[in-house]
């Protein structure tokens, strides 16, 4: 069977969901070899192999974290040569997505970002993307190469099948340009608590309708009961409500959670454009006209402020 690279993202070995999805959706296509760069392949490894990786490709060295994207773009590409696959996956973050372009190029392939599903088709694998803002869905293949395919996260859900995982060292040899950009520092992100807002399963989203960043703390409270991520629309964070990093939209991130809460929110085509691939989405607003509900598996029409507490005491309540 033929085998599928499939790029590992991970923190110092701790494997995240999103490569655990590629694995699952990897299995559809041949057999997963997972590509891990930097240090904890030995924790990463065991991780790998439950979700189905045959064997793990790894290589540490210190141009992984001293420069940007281009050592990574060598390693893989050193990957791609031992192993000649059918395919390459990567997550859909900018990382993954510049990574996969700049292989892609080197490989003379084409390239697809964005995928919300992969099947096996009878001239390579099959990508279904949301594309103009979702408003269609396409499936789409690469003519042209070995297909280079970025996938979102929340796409599908992880899956273990358990296989050998073994790890065999990656030899890789860096050109001149991945010296190009070096990291001088790094400041950490203050963490909430709450799941990445790109992979969380779960988000709940405020918008012009919260009316203040005094009142998010209702959106916050009905995210946490959920152990969800939290969202704002364009308009809350144009007004300083709520951090632009937790913009979803058009302008700001895309997500693809099981659940999607919108509360207060209005529904334009921006914020839609960021949401719209969500498996259940649920609206709030005291507006019945609001385009939003022209979108959701289920609307409510009603004042968040009564709406929303109400919500998050019987999620409370329910979860004992």
């Amino acid at each position: 069977m033929a085998e599928v690279l499939v790029y590992v993202d991970h923190v110092d070995g701790s494997v995240r969901k999103p490569t655990l999805e590629l694995l699952t959706l990897a299995r559809r296509l041949g057999e997963p070899v997972a590509v891990h760069l930097g240090a904890g392949v030995e924790t990463a490894a065991p991780v790998l192999a439950e979700y189905g990786a045959v064997k793990v490709l790894a290589a540490d060295a210190p141009e992984f974290n001293d420069y940007l994207v281009v050592p990574k773009v060598d390693a893989l590409k050193a990957a791609f040569d031992a192993v000649s696959p059918s395919a390459v996956l990567l997550p859909s973050s900018a990382e993954g997505k510049e990574i996969g372009a700049r292989l892609a190029v080197r490989i003379d392939s084409g390239l697809i970002t964005d995928a919300i599903d992969l099947e096996a088709g009878d001239e390579g694998p099959v990508a279904t993307q949301s594309v103009f803002a979702a408003a269609f869905t396409t499936k789409s293949r690469v003519t042209n190469g070995t297909p280079v395919i970025t996938v979102k996260p929340n796409s599908t859900a992880p899956e273990a099948a358990s296989a050998a995982g073994s790890v065999e060292q990656l030899s890789v040899s860096f050109g001149e340009l991945a010296t190009g950009t070096r990291v001088t520092s790094r400041t950490p992100r203050e963490s909430t608590g709450r799941p990445e807002l790109t992979e969380a399963a779960i988000v709940v989203s405020g918008g012009r309708g919260v009316n203040g960043a005094e009142n998010f703390h209702v959106i916050e409270s009905l995210a946490d009961s959920l152990g969800a991520a939290v969202g704002a629309s364009r308009a809350a964070v144009d007004a300083g409500w709520y951090p632009h990093t937790s913009q979803v939209g058009q302008t700001g991130k895309t997500v693809s959670p099981q659940l999607y809460v919108a509360a207060g929110i209005s529904g334009a085509i921006q914020h839609r454009a960021g949401m719209q691939t969500s498996k259940t989405i649920v609206a709030i607003n005291k507006d019945s006209e609001a385009p939003i509900f022209d979108l959701v598996d289920y609307g409510v029409v009603g004042d968040l402020f009564e709406v929303v507490p109400q919500l998050t005491e019987e999620v409370k309540t329910r979860k004992g």
